[in-house]
């Protein structure tokens, strides 16, 4: 799973060499402007919020194989994931341009290739789908998509910017991409039940820790630009030693809940693959920046896995 990017952080120090046009043709027309504008979205990002949706849902124990049911969740899922997380990228990227135009000027706005005027329209288009969506969903689903675009302005936009602290940043991006899609997907197909919110901020919790992982890469770049991510404030082994107790925590809160609420094979499955977990965790915390990768394809996927088991557990 991936985050709001910090736009400047992952850039080695400007070359003193003139920048090179690229010599690749700039495709023009509607094909063109599209095409950047799904560039400017960042679709590796979508995942996250989309999976959680679908995690809300089946949790409520609503849906069915009839078209109707199956349909809301595909609006649901697009609103989750391309549309509002899309959105919030794009919103992220504006908001970091002035960074960008020094660290990395190749990106999309800060090179010309996206004007503001593109990114304003984007912005108004992605808005409009999205609240659009929600209100077909229902009234409780529109509210935690305007709590979750309150989070993204907050993440990016001055004077929050809570994107320089690794505490609130990850916070927010954990609680938005997480807990309130995973609640906007149980609403939208069923109350909102006090068993399905506890598991959603407990998942909340574990993404705080995984939001962190992307920030080993960036810990240089983060500290010149005063952007202080857990890495920066606590140093590598602290901060990698944080993350796999932070999504420990998460998933064995979850593991307790469940066996209490009486779904012990829920809870037995989710405890299986955090105890899958153990061998990524430590190859991470000895060396993180060289098995973020691994860790992300492991632990964290495994992370995710424990998602589903838990929602299905619900559910039953």
């Amino acid at each position: 799973m991936s985050d709001l990017r910090k736009g400047s952080s992952l850039a080695p120090p400007p070359s003193s060499s003139p920048i090179q046009p690229s010599l690749t043709p700039r495709v023009t027309g509607f094909r063109g402007t599209l095409s950047r504008s799904i560039t400017l979205m960042k679709p590796v990002t979508w995942f996250a919020p989309a999976w959680a949706f679908l995690c809300g849902a089946i949790a409520s124990g609503g849906l069915s194989w009839s078209a109707e049911p199956l349909f809301l969740l595909a609006l649901g899922i697009l609103m989750a994931g391309p549309i509002l997380c899309g959105l919030s990228q794009v919103i992220n990227d504006y908001c970091d341009r002035d960074v960008d135009a020094i660290n990395e000027p190749h990106r999309l706005i800060p090179s010309g290739q996206v004007s503001l005027r593109h990114v304003y329209i984007l912005t108004l288009i992605l808005t409009w789908i999205g609240t659009s969506v929600a209100l077909l969903l229902g009234g409780e689903v529109a509210l935690y998509v305007g709590l979750g675009l309150i989070c993204a302005l907050a993440y990016s936009l001055k004077p929050v910017r809570a994107k320089r602290n690794g505490w609130f940043g990850n916070a927010l991006v954990g609680i938005s991409y997480e807990g309130l899609a995973w609640m906007a997907g149980h609403a939208a197909f069923a109350a909102l039940t006090t068993q399905s919110f506890l598991i959603a901020m407990l998942y909340s919790l574990g993404a705080h820790g995984i939001m962190t992982v992307n920030d080993f890469k960036s810990i240089n770049g983060d500290t010149r630009m005063g952007l202080r991510s857990i890495p920066v404030q606590y140093g590598k082994v602290v901060a990698a030693r944080m993350v796999v107790i932070t999504m420990g925590v998460a998933q064995i809160g979850v593991i307790a809940l469940l066996f209490f609420w009486g779904h012990p094979i829920a809870a037995s499955v989710v405890l299986l693959l955090l105890v899958a977990q153990s061998i990524p965790n430590v190859r991470f915390i000895r060396d993180p920046e060289h098995n973020e990768v691994f860790f992300n394809a492991t632990a964290i996927m495994l992370f995710v896995w424990g998602m589903m088991a838990a929602a299905i557990g619900l559910a039953a």
